[in-house]
């Protein structure tokens, strides 16, 4: 896990933007200027720790990237190149691989990253991993093409000027994350998750896009069977996830995912396994402490507690905005950054259960998706004005021959998963120099789940059913049969006591004003509800982000 940022073409240097992704890479800054390129790379060491510092140069190739290559040690004995490695990093067996099959190589890789590889040919790409675990922000100026790992290194250098989308700030407040390949910060795009783009005189010119789960359907399957492959699947992910140099560890909640995550790893190591939880110090918050600590005791693993509560929530959220410069008003960040900084110090690899429940048919929403209208059924879709809903068919619409509810899972996978879910991940870990894995988000394990039969998902009021089935024999404590209460953070109860003033304050604020009014802020703060959060961190975020205030400077703006 590292920062990248880099210039191709004439002029410019990524020593500016690469200055911004210091926190990315605590290990050290490299920085490569050659005619006609410039790159630079901050690292976090995990794999090979004093030979894989990058650009890398092998075959007479250069490939500089953010993320992990999971199958490389696989990828070096199918291609015979032991001799002919000089490092143990992960991202050189792509050169040597390159070298020989040009762009096809990409097509091989297992893993989560986000490059920009030069080849010996003359030709230079730009890729990200097909589910976009890892982000790569691109933008073409004057002749060249620049890119990044987060947007902050375009606006320390000054290539964008801070100024925002409506567009995009409206689907913000409607969804809590942002749609499409075009950013909240106007003329700077993301590469799409699976996208691999060509650098040509200049331009971005894309070539394809790998998709993230198989565009099928199975009819069909022998329980028993179904589960043995299933084992198979997932303790191979977990394994090949936990490949690194540094200590690893994962976050554990109450639910069926982390405790599947747990319950593999557990397996696989000889020493207890470290396990980070967070609970909620507030009246009525659904903590699943006791259930994380039941899965802990059971499987043995060192677990630790951390607590959030309001003052925490003061004083993360500024520290949150900060780090989401590509912006998600996702309450759980706040959580996840807790954990983060719990875990730092401790851990360097964390692996998470993000995307369990979008390729094995956990959401309620998709069950209501498959019920009929008179039973409340209901298209599984976000609520929002039709505009906004409009852009989101558009980049959430599956391809033909779909189940409804791979329809649905689709959806998930192709919107809120890589501009929310994963986002979210990203900068809470980065912003502490930790690395997050997912071993859900993985090519086998999709190629596995995401056909399954609908009824091997969910069932009456059960989804993610053959999870709960392996998960009732490998880990009995995790009870996962039990009825789930359901991911909530308090945030309203601990708003409600400043919100009047909140309400007086926030309608100066520029971004907010220029999207809202002056009045409509007031309003809904005037009254406990949803709309408050995602307003507040919209607000906070913009006064860093486009006027440059510090993180408390900003919050004391708005909140006092």
């Amino acid at each position: 896990m590292c920062g990248i940022a880099g210039v191709i073409g004439p002029g410019g240097s990524a020593r500016p933007m690469i200055e911004a992704l210091t926190h990315r890479g605590p290990n050290g800054v490299f920085v490569e200027e050659a005619p006609g390129r410039s790159l630079a790379h901050a690292r976090l060491s995990i794999i090979d720790l004093e030979g894989g510092w990058q650009p890398l140069h092998a075959a007479g190739c250069t490939v500089i990237g953010n993320g992990e290559i999971y199958n490389y040690v696989e990828l070096a004995q199918e291609f015979g190149l032991a001799d002919q490695l000089a490092t143990g990093s992960d991202f050189e067996p792509l050169l040597h691989i390159y070298a020989q099959e040009g762009p096809a190589a990409f097509k091989r890789l297992r893993g989560m990253y986000a490059f920009c590889l030069i080849g010996a040919d003359g030709r230079t790409w730009l890729v990200r991993d097909p589910f976009g675990i890892k982000p790569l922000y691109v933008l073409e100026y004057e002749g060249a093409v620049a890119f990044a790992s987060e947007p902050r290194a375009f606006l320390a250098a000054g290539l964008i000027a801070p100024e925002f989308s409506e567009d995009r700030a409206r689907e913000l407040l409607a969804f809590n994350y942002t749609l499409t390949d075009e950013t909240i910060f106007k003329g700077l795009r993301r590469l799409e998750p699976g996208e691999i783009v060509e650098v040509a005189g200049g331009k971005l010119v894309p070539k394809d896009v790998r998709p993230a789960v198989p565009a099928r359907t199975a009819r069909g399957g022998d329980e028993a069977a179904l589960l043995s492959q299933l084992d198979k699947v997932l303790e191979n992910s977990v394994a090949v996830h936990q490949r690194s140099d540094v200590p690893y560890g994962l976050f554990l909640s109450g639910g069926i995912d982390s405790a599947t995550i747990a319950t593999l790893m557990s397996r696989l190591n000889e020493r207890p396994v470290t396990a980070f939880t967070c609970g909620f110090d507030a009246p009525g918050a659904r903590d699943e402490r006791a259930q994380a600590e039941r899965v802990a005791k059971a499987l043995n693993l060192d677990w630790r507690e951390a607590t959030f509560g309001e003052e925490d929530f003061w004083r993360v959220l500024p520290q949150i905005a900060w780090a989401m410069d590509d912006p998600t008003a996702d309450y759980a960040s706040l959580p996840t950054y807790k954990l983060a900084e719990a875990a730092k110090g401790t851990l360097t690899v964390v692996l998470t259960g993000e995307g369990g429940d979008e390729l094995f048919g956990g959401y309620g929403r998709y069950r209501r998706a498959l019920r009929p209208a008179w039973l409340g059924g209901r298209a599984a879709e976000p609520r929002a004005d039709a505009a906004i809903i409009d852009r989101w068919r558009r980049q959430a619409a599956p391809p033909q021959g779909l189940t409804r509810l791979q329809q649905a899972q689709w959806s998930d996978i192709a919107t809120w998963l890589p501009n929310d879910l994963l986002t979210k991940l990203d900068r809470c870990l980065m912003a502490h120099g930790l690395e997050g894995r997912t071993p859900f988000l993985d090519a086998q394990v999709a190629d596995f789940a995401f056909p399954l039969p609908d009824r091997f998902k969910v069932r009456g009021r059960y989804g993610k059913w053959l999870l709960r089935k392996w998960l009732e024999q490998a880990c009995p404590a995790a009870k996962p049969w039990a009825r789930k209460q359901g991911f909530t953070v308090p945030v309203d109860a601990w708003i409600e006591p400043r919100a009047g003033e909140i309400g007086r304050r926030i309608g100066q604020v520029a971004a907010v004003r220029q999207v809202l009014g002056s009045d409509s802020p007031a309003a809904v703060f005037a009254t406990p509800g949803a709309a408050r959060w995602p307003l507040l961190f919209f607000a906070v975020w913009s006064l860093i982000h486009l006027e440059g205030a510090s993180p408390n400077e900003a919050l004391a703006a708005v909140a006092g």
